[in-house]
């Protein structure tokens, strides 16, 4: 295959690394410095532009976005997309982990384990929002913060209200995280490609340190996790939609706690951990997909007419629950269920004889109109609208 490397680093490790696997394997390869791409759409067809010259054709990108440039990084890995070039990382997937608020959002919707996380912005409702995460100590994390930094341990609530009022002073966004006490200093670090974790480590931190980053001075070691942490770190990369990720886990007293997902994990500590060559599972992964690609579902099948992706849930009450998918009636209605979650588990294209029950979410394919019509009704909210009063304004 032909692969391009997205990167403003030629000579970093995982670059450097990602770059010769692919060479051993017999790939061609190029590193493309990200900002020097242009994003046509003068012509008929999405197009990109490097150097000032049209691009020639790729079976795939592998994109190394820093967080200096997310946002135009992203979009060079949007025009790819819409180009049919593979990338196991997409633009939507790499601003979900970009922005940890959304991340958080975006695993907690899915029941994702994670630290008690509060995001407030009225000084009033910083110490609700320390007692609501279990109070004191705290950690306190930059939005935009990376490698560590604009993490603070605060130990106690005046200490946290005071570091949160001069953050938001200077106009930075802060998370509120409860202290996972019994992981001080330590966390795990899985290296999700595709379904599996390739490689994991456990990253120590350096004396007092409570950050176990490598960049902070910790220290690494091999680990093999066991089914809980690879099913969670699996899982975490895919709800984010990425398919190369670093998921950081916290060991913790009830078990795994996702602590952050990262679109462009650094292979040196992993691989010297380890010594396993996750540069060329990432690459074989890749030559995989380019054989036999994945595709967006909802981008795709929403093209016809009348047709899309939804996801229904089946409400407490429902005449669905205790039926079989194939009694339910979908079927008839033209609505093809392709996903089953319940609760953290996944059941991709269930039988027939799967049974419903209460709370279910299935993503379905069908008549949109069928499926739109199986959606409870809410209240109406709407209200004539008002003329304005003959009075001046009130200022209060």
């Amino acid at each position: 295959m032909k692969l391009a490397i997205l990167s403003r680093a030629p000579r970093a490790y995982s670059t450097q690394r990602l770059r010769t696997a692919a060479a051993d394997r017999g790939h061609q390869v190029k590193v493309l410095d990200t900002l020097r791409f242009a994003i046509d759409l003068s012509g008929p067809e999405p197009d990109l532009q490097f150097r000032g010259k049209p691009i020639s054709d790729y079976d795939a990108i592998l994109p190394r976005i820093g967080n200096s440039i997310t946002y135009f990084g992203t979009a060079v890995v949007r025009q790819f997309e819409q180009m049919d070039v593979y990338t196991p990382n997409t633009a939507n997937g790499i601003s979900n982990a970009r922005d940890k608020l959304r991340a958080s959002q975006i695993l907690a919707r899915h029941q994702i384990g994670m630290p008690a996380t509060a995001f407030v912005r009225n000084r009033a409702d910083v110490r609700p929002a320390i007692e609501r995460v279990g109070g004191a100590p705290v950690v306190i994390k930059l939005l935009e913060g990376t490698q560590g930094i604009g993490v603070i341990l605060a130990p106690g609530v005046k200490v946290a209200e005071a570091i949160i009022e001069t953050l938001h002073s200077t106009k930075q966004n802060v998370l509120i995280q409860s202290f996972v006490v019994e992981s001080k200093g330590r966390d795990v670090r899985a290296l999700v490609v595709g379904d599996r974790v390739v490689a994991a480590m456990r990253r120590i931190a350096h004396g007092d340190e409570f950050r176990s980053n490598v960049h902070r001075g910790g220290s690494v070691e091999p680990v093999t996790l066991d089914k809980e942490f690879e099913e969670l770190a699996v899982r975490s990369a895919q709800i984010m939609g990425l398919r190369v990720a670093g998921v950081d886990m916290l060991e913790g007293a009830d078990g795994p706690l996702v602590m952050e997902v990262n679109s462009s994990p650094g292979l040196e500590g992993i691989e010297t951990a380890t010594n396993l060559d996750v540069a060329g599972a990432i690459i074989d992964h890749i030559a995989d997909q380019v054989a036999f690609p994945e595709i967006d579902v909802r981008q795709r099948l929403t093209v016809s007419t009348g047709y899309g992706v939804a996801e229904l849930l089946v409400h407490t009450g429902a005449d669905l629950v205790g039926r079989t998918i194939g009694d339910s009636g979908l079927e008839e209605r033209d609505i093809t269920v392709l996903t089953l979650h319940r609760g953290t588990s996944v059941i991709p294209n269930p039988r027939r004889s799967t049974e419903l029950e209460a709370e279910d979410r299935l993503l379905c394919f069908g008549r949109l109109e069928e499926m739109r019509s199986m959606i409870p009704a809410r209240r109406s909210r709407r209200r004539k609208v008002r003329k304005l009063p003959p009075g001046p304004l009130v200022e209060g």
